[in-house]
């Protein structure tokens, strides 16, 4: 009785999850259309520095949002970690940041980078001792 609740209600977040990376795609998309539509602008981007950055932010945007997307398809940590040095890139870039705000964000990027690939080694550890395993028992 337990079992089949709990397989219940995994089955209902799936659902869900699915149903926000709808919402979340159609969102992306109208988002993606509105930057296309505003595609006279690239003329505006040389002549006013605001203008870009504004363009900018809709750009990081779209990347976040696409990441945050994927991250609800295949839920993982890579994609955890991506989304939080989009969202750092986003902040250095596109904010007003002072130069001790620029270089936390800095570090912590390189930080993010550095857990990623501590991650990757531990995963490849563990398939490494899988196969190892694998053998010993042919």
């Amino acid at each position: 009785m337990i079992k089949k609740f709990k397989k219940s209600m995994e089955w209902i977040c799936r659902i869900l999850e699915m149903a926000t990376a709808v919402l979340v795609l159609a969102g992306i998309l109208l988002t993606f259309a509105g930057v296309l539509e505003n595609f006279d602008s690239f003329r505006e981007l040389t002549e006013n520095t605001g203008t870009f950055r504004h363009y900018l932010e809709d750009i990081f945007v779209l990347v976040i949002g696409i990441e945050f997307l994927q991250m609800l398809c295949g839920p993982s940590s890579d994609h955890v970690i991506e989304i939080l040095i989009f969202l750092m890139a986003r902040h250095m870039i596109v904010g007003e940041t002072t130069i001790f705000e620029d270089f936390v964000s800095v570090v912590s990027v390189a930080i993010l980078f550095l857990l990623r690939n501590y991650l990757h080694s531990q995963k490849n550890k563990r398939k490494l001792l899988k196969g190892c395993q694998g053998e010993e028992d042919v």
